[in-house]
C-alpha cells in the first residue's frame, strides 16, 4: 500500500485545497462567463440591502442565484417561489466557502413552475371534493388544555410557537409529534403523526386540538 501511495505521489502533483479551488474557479468563471439557464425559483428572499437571493432548480439539480441591487431594473412583478424563469448571468466561485452561484443580470419570467402548478391543482381537487367546506370543520375548544403539535422538532416554527404559548398560556400541556416538513416522505409522516395524535393510546393521551405547522423553506 505504501509503495502504491508513493508511486501516485511521485507521478501526480499534490494540490493544496486553495490551488484546486482556484483552478476550479478559473475553469468555471471562464467557461460560464455568460450563460442562459432555465429553472424554477425556490427559497426566494429579498435582503434589506436590496439584494435578492433564490435557488434555481429543475427536477434533478439546483444552483444558488443572486441579483445584486444595482444590477437589474425593477421587475414588473415581484419574484416568488414556484415561478418558472430564464436567467442570464455569470458563474462565480467563492473560494473560502468552496461554493459557486449564478450572478443574474437578466431575468425573464416564464409562468408558474411545475411544483406550484401541482400545488394549485391539488388545492382545486380537494376543494372540489368538499374537503374545505365549512360544514366539515370541527369546532375548536374555547379554552384548550392539551395541544398536539405536528412539526419539525428543530425548525423555527416550533421555537416560535413554544415561546408564544409559554408567555400567553403557560398552563397548556404541549405534546410534540416530530416529523419532516418537506422532502420525500414528509406528507406520509405528517399524516401518520396526525392519526397518532387523533387516536388516544398508551403513547399519546387525548388532545383538545392538533396544530400542523412549519416555518419557511422550500415550496416542496
Amino acid at each position: 500500500m505504501e509503495q502504491t501511495l508513493g508511486f501516485f505521489q511521485q507521478t501526480s502533483k499534490v494540490l493544496t485545497v486553495s490551488e484546486l479551488t482556484r483552478s476550479i474557479r478559473g475553469t468555471l468563471e471562464t467557461k460560464f462567463a455568460a450563460v442562459w439557464v432555465q429553472g424554477e425559483i425556490s427559497n426566494y428572499r429579498l435582503h434589506p440591502s436590496g439584494h435578492q437571493y433564490f435557488t434555481l432548480k429543475d427536477q434533478r439539480a439546483q444552483i444558488q442565484c443572486a441579483i445584486w441591487r444595482d444590477t437589474m431594473a425593477p421587475l414588473r412583478r415581484p419574484l416568488a417561489d414556484g415561478a418558472q424563469v430564464q436567467v442570464y448571468g455569470t458563474v462565480t466561485v467563492y473560494e473560502t466557502r468552496g461554493q459557486y452561484q449564478l450572478n443574474v443580470q437578466i431575468l425573464q419570467p416564464r409562468g408558474v413552475g411545475l411544483l406550484q402548478a401541482k400545488f394549485e391543482a391539488l388545492k382545486r381537487k380537494l376543494e372540489a371534493e368538499g374537503l374545505f367546506a365549512p360544514e366539515r370543520k370541527r369546532p375548536l375548544p374555547k379554552f384548550p388544555q392539551r395541544i398536539g403539535i405536528v412539526t419539525s422538532p428543530s425548525g423555527a416554527a416550533i421555537r416560535d410557537m413554544l415561546n408564544v404559548l409559554r408567555r400567553r398560556a403557560p398552563w397548556l400541556q404541549i405534546l410534540i409529534n416530530p416529523v419532516r416538513v418537506q422532502g420525500t416522505g414528509a406528507a406520509q409522516e405528517i399524516a401518520v403523526a396526525i392519526r397518532e395524535l387523533a387516536t388516544p393510546n398508551e403513547a399519546f393521551a387525548p388532545v383538545d386540538l392538533i396544530v400542523v405547522t412549519r416555518g419557511g423553506g422550500s415550496i416542496e
